[in-house]
């Protein structure tokens, strides 16, 4: 006789699962992300792609610093945040105009 219910596992969720447990998107894909627009910042808006691209590193990083981190993302939280402040100080008025944006 067939119960339902009464498997071998208690919890049918927990393990075994057909697809990927992450939730979120890949790490290296947000890591190629941000470095993209890091670069692209220094062509043209820096001021929007520039945090885009620090919060892409950021969360290609994940939680630890300690450890194998992505270069691409490293390289893209700098990047990001040289692209955030030559643009402030474009906005701003102390850079010459040919420093990093159009």
């Amino acid at each position: 006789m067939v119960s339902f219910g009464g498997g071998t596992r208690r919890h049918p969720r927990s393990h075994g699962r057909t697809w990927s447990r992450r939730a979120g998107p890949d790490r290296a894909a947000l890591g190629i992300a941000g470095l993209v627009c890091a670069v692209a910042g220094f062509f043209a808006l820096g001021i929007v792609l520039g945090p885009v691209a620090m919060i892409c590193g950021r969360l290609a990083l994940g939680r630890s610093w300690a450890g194998s981190r992505p270069v691409p993302a490293l390289v893209a939280l700098v990047l990001g945040a040289i692209d955030t402040l030559l643009a402030l100080l474009w906005l701003a008025g102390t850079a010459p105009p040919g420093a990093g944006l159009l």
